[in-house]
């Protein structure tokens, strides 16, 4: 069977994602990256006591940069160290977080409906982040930044080796040297033994789902079919919206050769539920990895 990434995917799930999905621990995702920058990377957040960051200085149109004449070319190539992009950032909680931490932020997801939910939170708080709809295999920036992440296991809708290799190229690429990618991702156990063929429901007071998982074990990718069921304010009945996701499962052997393909050096592995090394049976694997200063 071939299998292809769905461009629709989540935009029947963004408008209750956050309420679904709120076990997710970002606080505890957002200290964890900003301890790693801090040790590891070369971005640093600003005091927004005096301004909202580098984004009251650049001025954006259709992504074409212009420049603050006040600013002198150093000060620019200084400010792009502090670019932090959250790759695959939904509907922005973590970006919100990062933000908050004192990081001038760039949000980067593929669904127009996770963005629109993004941009209103943004609004709303008024906040000063950059939301760009775009595809990860296809990263375009418009400078280099200081750091990429990407969590939730986005990387895991790349289904093909050589699609992730381009990805991770291109994140090197935009990266300024010394700059630090985190990401991280569902292994192959996970889904061959934890989710694989399982059905996973959840009913709140006005929407539920319904979480069907199919593993393809030749293929390593883990097919999940959503049905979601979201009530309607005027009526009272709910509408049924139906959503198909794939995701592949990656050993690290091949995550570790990935990125040595793409020209990063490996700091940090870990499991990401026991903060341990790695094992055979870890679900979820966290990685830093650097690029060359």
């Amino acid at each position: 069977m071939k299998y292809e990434v769905n461009m629709e995917t989540y935009d029947a799930l963004a408008y209750v994602y956050d309420e679904l999905m709120d076990n997710i621990p970002y606080t505890e995702w957002c200290e964890v990256i900003d301890s790693m920058i801090r040790k590891y990377g070369i971005s640093r957040p600003i005091d927004r006591k005096d301004g909202q960051g580098v984004f009251d200085a650049l001025k954006y149109d259709d992504i074409e940069l212009a420049v603050d004449k006040e600013m002198t070319e150093e000060e620019i190539l200084d400010s792009e160290k502090n670019l932090v992009v959250d790759l695959g950032c939904g509907t922005g909680t973590l970006t919100h977080l990062m933000y908050k931490k004192g990081y001038d932020m760039i949000g980067i997801d593929v669904s127009d409906s996770m963005l629109d939910v993004a941009q209103k939170k943004r609004d709303d708080k008024e906040y000063d982040i950059l939301y760009i709809n775009q595809d990860m295999r296809d990263l375009d920036l418009y400078s280099t930044v200081g750091t990429v992440y990407s969590v939730c296991d986005s990387v895991n809708y790349i289904l093909r080796d050589e699609e992730l290799v381009r990805t991770f190229k291109l994140i090197e690429k935009f990266l300024y040297p010394g700059g630090l990618f985190m990401f991280d991702f569902n292994t192959v156990y996970k889904y061959s033994n934890i989710l694989g063929d399982s059905t996973i429901a959840e009913n709140r007071e006005d929407c539920a789902f319904i979480w069907e998982n199919y593993y393809d074990d030749e293929n390593s990718i883990n097919e999940f079919d959503v049905n979601i069921f979201i009530e309607q304010s005027e009526s009272g009945l709910f509408k049924r919206l139906v959503e198909t996701h794939y995701q592949k499962g990656y050993t690290l052997a091949q995550m570790e050769g990935f990125l040595k393909e793409a020209g990063f050096n490996i700091l940090i592995e870990k499991d990401s539920d026991t903060r341990e090394e790695p094992t055979d049976e870890s679900q979820r694997i966290f990685i830093v990895a650097k690029k060359s200063e």
